[in-house]
């Protein structure tokens, strides 16, 4: 419950830090006082609190109308301050340009007199119309007013086109990527096998279960020997979700389907979650392995749970990954893959001999720039990387988290091809 209070009262915060210089750029800038200020001012502070609410109250019953106009403002929002913070620094050059010809203008305009003209005309004015000291020249009102509006207008129309760019990818069907990675120990018998990789499919308030079918008709067209789903799966519960996950029981492969735990279905009831992805067929890995036997050899197929578990409050096998149970006392002459939520989980693995990681949970940064900041806490945000000698490939996820939008990183889902390295 306090990590809950500590989430919400962070998320308040920073939003509404974000919306009072959104209102300084957009509304106190761009207005004289009166009407139309203080209309801006009640919609800055409407939308700061649509977001908080939004993110808190979406998964309750009969609240999900709200998901579309808050999650969408809440890309909306992101962009208008990448955007705004971005024109800072012209912003500052323009209206230091603008006080530096001033005040030559102000040099040049003045009139010098002789001494006893000066004594004629008297002591020297000390202010000009208005009250404004005759010292102080200031770039013209009516200039800074029209720059203010013209960066609000830009800044509008970019942050919209690229929202609106990015529900369309994020809505459209995912992209196949197709990737072929060498294992060392992979028997040749067994090059070319291959695994269909997807994660962060999220279903949830904005989704239905006409996205989990189109996912599950790519992957069924691929004709893949397995089938890995690498977590976040879900953003609610079974019995607000459970028709949507129900074209899950219709993939498809040779030696099965595999899931293992993202942090999200730790949020959703992770417990009722993995036994309801066991009877739609797929096999849940729970800290555990298995030898997938082919014609050409044999494969370890590990998976070990969201690091998330070791803090969710839940007990038993489903507490947090336990990388010895999976991947320990195992013939060390045998190639393993291992299925696990995040990447940064690779440090881990890596100490086992994994020769293969594949992961999700970056969403391959989901809206540029943010990649940036997901790479200062994952080791790889999309494709294929290393730690500390384990290969790990990142799939963008076929789904998206909160707005749905992406910028930079569409929609996925992976053929990992094996080759005997």
């Amino acid at each position: 419950m306090l990590a809950v209070l500590g989430f919400v009262a962070t998320l308040t915060l920073v939003t509404g830090l974000i919306h009072f210089y959104l209102w300084r750029r957009l509304v106190r800038d761009t207005t004289r006082p009166g009407r139309s200020r203080r209309a801006g001012s009640l919609l800055a502070l409407g939308l700061a609190v649509l977001v908080p609410t939004t993110m808190v109250s979406t998964r309750s019953a009969g609240m999900s109308w709200l998901a579309w106009p808050g999650y969408v403002w809440l890309a909306v929002m992101f962009y208008l301050l990448v955007v705004l913070v971005v024109l800072e620094v012209p912003m500052l050059v323009v209206r230091l340009v603008g006080r530096t010809r001033g005040r030559q203008v102000g040099t040049l305009d003045s009139v010098p007199v002789t001494a006893p003209a000066a004594a004629a005309a008297g002591p020297p004015p000390t202010e000009l119309p208005g009250g404004r000291p005759a010292d102080d020249v200031v770039p013209d009102p009516s200039r800074r007013l029209l720059l203010a509006r013209g960066v609000a207008v830009f800044a509008g129309l970019t942050a919209a086109g690229v929202t609106g760019y990015g529900v369309r990818t994020a809505l459209g069907p995912p992209r196949l990527d197709r990737v072929r990675i060498p294992l060392a120990r992979l028997p040749r018998a067994m090059d070319g096998l291959r695994i269909a990789t997807v994660s962060d499919i999220h279903i949830g308030p904005l989704t239905g279960p006409a996205h989990t079918a189109r996912i599950v008709e790519l992957i069924n067209s691929l004709d893949a020997d397995l089938v890995a789903v690498v977590g976040d799966l879900v953003d609610g519960t079974v019995t607000e979700l459970g028709s949507s996950a129900a074209p899950l029981a219709d993939l498809r492969s040779r030696y099965g389907s595999f899931f293992v735990t993202g942090n999200h279905e730790y949020y959703s009831g992770v417990e009722e979650w993995v036994a309801e992805v066991n009877r739609l067929g797929l096999q849940v890995l729970v800290n555990e392995r298995r030898e997938i036997v082919t014609s050409g050899g044999v494969l370890d197929l590990a998976g070990v749970n969201d690091a998330t578990g070791e803090t969710a409050g839940v007990s038993g096998p489903l507490a947090g990954p336990d990388y010895d149970r999976a991947l320990g006392d195992r013939d060390p002459g045998r190639p393993v893959v291992l299925l696990a939520h995040q990447p940064v989980q690779a440090q881990e693995a890596a100490r086992y001999g994994v020769d293969l990681q594949l992961s999700g949970h970056t969403h391959g940064g989901q809206l540029v720039p943010f990649n940036l900041l997901v790479g200062l806490v994952q080791p790889v945000v999309s494709g294929l990387g290393s730690v500390d000698g384990t290969q790990v490939y990142v799939t963008n996820g076929a789904g998206f988290w909160g707005p749905p939008v992406r910028v930079g990183a569409p929609p996925q889902v992976s053929l990992v091809e094996l080759r005997a390295g």
